[in-house]
């Protein structure tokens, strides 16, 4: 069973940085490709960062590419979302998801995740 637990969050001001961590367990995590998902408060929940199995391989949504950087330590279990130059817009409820198939390279998709957290919020005011 896929564990996952976001931590990091918090209320920030436009402009600044927060790092967003997701301790995994239940799988061999180094199999797997990891990403988050974020969800605004009355929005659906969108595809914001992934990381291949390997780490050799991220793709971003086009809100965040440039900001946010994506990176996984498979020693730790572990997957981080360095935010850089957070602007109102992120403010969401930041979820850690695990893809469901081995060796894959992230997708984007909501579909092919497990979702385990209860979510990280971040705040950022203007």
């Amino acid at each position: 069973q896929v564990q996952l637990v976001e931590s990091g969050g918090g209320l920030v001001q436009a402009g600044d940085s927060l790092r967003l961590s997701c301790a995994a367990s239940g799988r061999t995590f180094s199999a797997y490709a990891m990403a988050w998902f974020r969800q605004a408060p009355g929005k659906e929940r969108e595809f914001v960062a992934a990381i291949s199995w390997s780490g050799g391989r991220t793709r971003y949504s086009d809100s965040v590419q440039g900001r946010f950087t994506i990176s996984r330590d498979n020693a730790k279990n572990t997957v981080y979302l360095q935010m850089n130059s957070l602007k109102p817009e992120d403010t969401a409820v930041y979820y850690c998801a695990q893809e469901r198939v081995t060796f894959g390279l992230g997708a984007r998709e909501m579909g092919n995740y497990y979702y385990g957290g209860q979510g990280t919020q971040v705040t950022v005011s203007s």
